[in-house]
């Protein structure tokens, strides 16, 4: 047993594994007298540094070690970053999970895409109401977000209560779901918060986020001003508002609205069987798209960020089986850019403007609104719950440095920075971070998952960016090279540019090779290791770099 595992058999702590120090792959614990409580258990999406994969999820080892002791996992909302990692990680687990209506049905089709439908006991709890696990009492409480029946939780145990935001803001004219219920909110914080765990998304922005109505108007304006040709909206699948607004605002402008992408049907569908988007005309499948009149289509698209599979870019390449965009056509991107993506998406943005297309985006117009509070409605927050710590999560560590400092700045008596993997007693006593466990990130890769650190990626990403060499050698039976080593390179460097690069190299290995004694030529792991060590000198000293290369030795009998 760990100090830390003997020191959480009594009180109450907190311990991220992801979602702090980053923005996404949500997996938060709570450990009560021993016994802990997932929130949430997202993903997150790689980028260039995770060559081949797409999709990460928070290592769970340490919690999965520790099963026995894990109540349930209760997810707050069904965005990616919250719900995306249950299907993969849940084998590890083997709990209950609890979560509301619609956010039942995205995950259920997760865990079908994982042979899981009929192994996972999901719980479907009514938005609003409240359940009990072991010490843990949660009200849900309605928090407005980009999707509907975000729930925050108001998590009571004997040693205090703690508020667990998820991702909210607090928008006035939400046009898919209840508005948040501040009043409940408020007479669930009246006996009093130890603490409030909360999103850090937008600290940085003045203000409040903004309503989706408000970009509501703004399509419409938009919209009104593009008579003619095709318009292509793309945003986030899972933004259902998104997809009332844009849908709302197509039929006002008589254009029938196509849906572009396997997601968005998915997310549509999940949404109409939990009670939401009946009242919109039928949307149309992409097969449709050629019997209708240019100027009566919206074409409701995945790949928003730019994504090469994403249903835009496969359109701005001319490979979309069924969609086509011609001159004077109008694509609209209503989304915020994220961090690390801009490369991408301003390159498509760029080709779709090489090929006469008109381009919007939230730099040019209004059409979009964040789903994460702003300094205003984090103000407004505290002012509700009133909590005697602060602990920010779902933010960058600038981020949470900043929360920290306005949470101070409001009165909140102790703001604690944390980062994944810190273990916080939040009860009794002072609270404070009293140790570390692992935590780190997995790759979804071809047959299951790997450590994002491990030697599978690391040499993936040297082979991406030092290429790759291979060679034989071939020696007699005294250990003399009869021929001339057989040197291949796959992406190192033009050798167009290297003219004397064969004659460098087999230079370099005859050297090396001369210079061994007698009995080391004899020896096939020395002469491979010397033929090795000579290529990649040639390869440092021309390019500064260290190719994978592999020296195979082919050793026959000269008689």
């Amino acid at each position: 047993m760990s100090s830390i595992d003997a020191q959480i058999k009594e009180g109450l702590y907190f311990l991220p594994l992801g979602g702090s120090g980053e923005i996404g792959m949500n997996l938060n614990l709570y450990c009560c007298n021993g016994k802990w409580l997932m929130i949430d258990c997202g993903i997150s999406f790689a980028d260039d540094r995770a060559p081949g994969i797409d999709v990460i999820v928070p290592d769970p080892t340490w919690i999965a070690e520790r099963k026995e002791d894990l109540l349930g996992i209760i997810v707050t909302h069904a965005h990616e970053d919250h719900v995306g990692a249950v299907a993969r990680l849940w084998p590890r687990f083997l709990c209950p999970v609890y979560t509301s209506p619609f956010t039942a049905e995205i995950l259920a089709l997760k865990l079908a895409e994982e042979g899981l439908e009929n192994e996972v006991e999901v719980n479907v709890i009514a938005a609003g109401s409240s359940m009990s696990l072991g010490d843990f009492h949660i009200d849900f409480v309605d928090l407005t977000h980009s999707i509907p029946e975000m729930q925050a939780l108001m998590i009571t145990t004997p040693y205090g209560r703690v508020l667990h935001s998820g991702d909210w803001k607090l928008d006035p004219d939400p046009v898919v779901g209840p508005a948040s219920n501040l009043v409940k909110m408020q007479k669930v914080s009246e006996q009093g918060v130890l603490a409030m765990i909360c999103d850090s998304t937008n600290v940085f922005k003045a203000g409040v986020s903004g309503s989706e109505l408000d970009v509501q108007d703004s399509l419409d304006l938009i919209l009104g001003g593009i008579p003619t040709g095709r318009i292509a909206v793309t945003t986030f699948a899972s933004n259902i508002a998104r997809l009332m607004t844009i849908a709302s605002v197509a039929e006002r402008h008589d254009r029938h609205v196509v849906l572009v992408g396997r997601s968005l049907h998915r997310m549509t569908n999940a949404a109409k069987k939990s009670g939401y988007l009946n009242d919109l005309p039928t949307f149309l499948d992409e097969k449709d798209a050629d019997h209708i009149p240019r100027d009566k289509i919206l074409l409701l698209c995945t790949g928003s960020q730019g994504e090469p599979r994403g249903a835009m870019a496969r359109i701005a390449r001319g490979e979309h089986a069924h969609i086509n965009l011609s001159p004077g056509d109008t694509v609209i991107f209503s989304s915020k850019v994220i961090p690390g993506n801009e490369k991408t998406l301003y390159g498509l943005h760029n080709q779709l403007t090489e090929s006469g297309i008109n381009v919007i985006t939230e730099a040019d117009e209004f059409v979009h609104v964040s789903g994460h509070p702003a300094r205003g409605e984090l103000t407004d927050m505290y002012g509700i719950v009133k909590p005697k710590i602060a602990v920010p999560v779902h933010g960058e560590a600038r981020h949470i440095r900043a929360h920290c400092e306005l949470a101070l700045s409001l009165g909140v008596e102790q703001a604690i920075e944390i980062t994944n993997g810190n273990v916080l007693k939040l009860a009794p006593g002072t609270a404070e971070i009293v140790g570390n466990v692992p935590s780190g990130r997995l790759a979804v890769d071809a047959g299951g998952l790997t450590p994002l650190d491990g030697e599978f990626l690391t040499t993936r990403r040297r082979l991406v960016y030092n290429g790759t060499v291979s060679g034989v050698v071939i020696v007699n039976d005294k250990g003399q090279i009869t021929e001339d080593p057989i040197i291949r390179l796959r992406g190192v460097l033009d050798e167009n540019l290297f003219p004397d690069l064969q004659k460098e190299l087999r230079g370099e290995i005859l050297a090396r090779h001369g210079a061994l004694k007698k009995l080391q030529k004899l020896d096939d792991d020395v002469v491979e290791e010397t033929a090795h060590n000579a290529v990649r000198k040639v390869f440092r000293r021309l390019a500064g770099r260290r190719p994978i290369t592999d020296i195979y030795v082919i050793r026959f009998d000269d008689e």
